[in-house]
């Protein structure tokens, strides 16, 4: 059939650890001999970043931030990204215990009353999910000015 696009939903998420890095090998090995883009849909995130090029997070079926794998790790913007990546088990249990976990209320983390979210880019490359005051925060924590070209 030689398709261009494979969509992979939860491949190995009932899969033994051995099993896991097999199929993803074999996933792998597929993408660079066909050049398949796959779109690998997971919630275990550290697989995702392992496996992925690109990272896309969505909330209630919205994408919420989009950006290159290492990027959204170093830099994650949206309350929920970083709410995610902060629920990722640490292999010392020492550390693992006194960890902080962020806790993610859209409610609280927003007011959408008046100026309403859409996805832009903050950096190039890097979209959130985001309003006006949003935005300006954001660029301002990546120590960036506020102003940059929307399409």
């Amino acid at each position: 059939m030689k398709p261009d696009m494979l969509i992979a939903d939860e491949p190995v998420s009932a899969l033994d650890v051995s099993i896991q890095a097999q199929v993803i090998n074999l996933l792998n090995d597929l993408r660079d001999q066909l050049g398949l883009t796959i779109l690998f849909i997971a919630h275990d995130l550290s697989v995702v970043k392992y496996f992925s090029d690109r990272i896309g997070v969505m909330y209630f079926g919205k994408m919420v931030e989009l950006a290159d794998s290492d990027e959204l790790f170093a830099h994650p913007l949206h309350p929920y990204t970083r709410s995610l990546l902060s629920s990722i088990p640490l292999p010392d249990p020492r550390t693992e215990k006194i960890r902080t976990r962020i806790t993610y209320n859209p409610l609280a983390a927003h007011d959408y009353s008046v100026d309403k979210p859409t996805l832009r880019e903050v950096l190039p490359g890097h979209y959130v999910q985001c309003n006006d005051a949003e935005f300006a925060r954001y660029r301002e924590e990546l120590g960036l000015s506020a102003e940059m070209e929307q399409p």
